[in-house]
């Protein structure tokens, strides 16, 4: 049976079957090991009794007030284990971890907009989208509008402490903003 733990330095040496995903996002080494040093409680991996690191999870707390949330900067599952609801696992786990430990409003993630399979699988999940981010990613040269591939969804959930569900709107594939405007 598999295990969830928290994220450790040494994992960075054995995830990289997993980052070879064309949607997965990947970050220099000192970017990782910032996250797991100010959000060790917000970084997970599942490993199979044998070691081999299946996904992980990286994410973090920010904003105040009405706007703390926590974000979700990166998840991603190795292609031999996906379907078996690892995602769904890591996303209430970090959601709980936001709302326990951060006392979070929501919890935010941001996919680019051509990734349909993504975004299906979040809302799935209980989140929306609540805007469209301009040029948020850089050009994967794949579809048929490159710009749709740089753009980016912002995609939240609310947790139980955002009762009247500020956090959310219903016709966030209509707001648009540019990347310079989100911090």
């Amino acid at each position: 049976m598999s295990v969830l733990r928290p994220f450790r330095a040494t994992d960075m040496f054995k995830f990289n079957h997993i980052n070879l995903d064309l949607w997965t996002e990947t970050y220099a080494i000192n970017f990782y090991l910032g996250y797991f040093s100010r959000w060790p409680d917000m970084c997970a991996v599942q490993e199979t009794p044998q070691g081999r690191i299946m996904g992980y999870v990286m994410g973090k707390a920010e904003g105040v007030g009405t706007e703390r949330h926590g974000h979700v900067t990166a998840l991603s599952v190795a292609p031999e284990y996906r379907r078996l609801g690892l995602s769904r696992k890591f996303m209430a786990w970090l959601e709980q971890v936001s709302d326990e430990n951060y006392r979070g409003y929501f919890v935010d993630l941001y996919v680019r907009c051509v990734n349909t399979a993504a975004i299906n699988m979040y809302e799935g999940f209980g989140y929306s989208v609540y805007r469209r981010v301009k040029e948020y990613y850089s050009n994967l040269g794949l579809g048929l509008n490159p710009r749709d591939e740089e753009d980016g969804f912002d995609m939240r959930k609310p947790l139980p402490r955002d009762s009247m569900r500020r956090s959310v709107r219903a016709n966030g594939r209509d707001i648009t903003v540019s990347a310079h405007e989100v911090p």
